[in-house]
């Protein structure tokens, strides 16, 4: 057989990117974060994919690979792995640690906003998008809210169109 024939049928199948491929990650995070996905990072390659790479090695032994499902399956968890991998080494090259600000005077990253809208009060940490826990006041500096806020001071009123009404909210205090 033509050696060029044999390396064009093993040829990988092209799959056409899919709708969120190209979107690039918000690279703001926190540093407790960027230590959280260092230990991430830090086991996978300490622990986890040495003992792939051993399973593998292993049942490579038995022969023929494309009847050997074991060695297939050990081999999709190490592509898995070297994925997650790649993934936390590239966030890491581009996170942008947000540090806490002193200078309280208007709002930015990092800062803890207080709220009121119908004598109702809320408070809100701005992070980014990579952090955001709406349900325990987290909201990102991208979302319609973080960024009416972003660069506001205290006692400024933002309006947020929320369905078919528009809502006012009063900056009252940043920390």
């Amino acid at each position: 057989m033509n050696v060029l024939c044999y390396y064009k049928a093993m040829q990988i199948p092209y799959r056409k990117p899919g709708k969120y491929t190209h979107l690039v990650q918000d690279p703001h995070i926190t540093e407790a974060r960027a230590i959280a996905i260092a230990n991430k990072l830090a086991g996978l390659k300490k622990n986890i994919r040495p003992k792939l790479m051993e399973e593998v090695a292993l049942l490579a032994q038995g022969g023929d690979f494309s009847e050997n499902a074991g060695y297939q399956a050990a081999k999709g968890r190490l592509r898995n792995i070297n994925e997650k991998i790649i993934n936390y080494e590239a966030q890491l090259r581009r996170a942008i640690i947000i540090k806490k600000q002193k200078q309280i005077d208007k709002v930015q990253l990092g800062h803890t906003v207080t709220i009121e809208s119908g004598g109702k009060k809320k408070k809100y940490l701005i992070l980014g998008s990579a952090e955001t826990n709406p349900s325990k006041g987290i909201i990102s500096q991208n979302s319609p809210l973080g960024e009416k806020l972003m660069g506001r001071r205290v006692g400024e009123v933002i309006k947020i169109s929320v369905g078919n009404k528009e809502v006012e909210y009063r900056i009252v205090e940043i920390e």
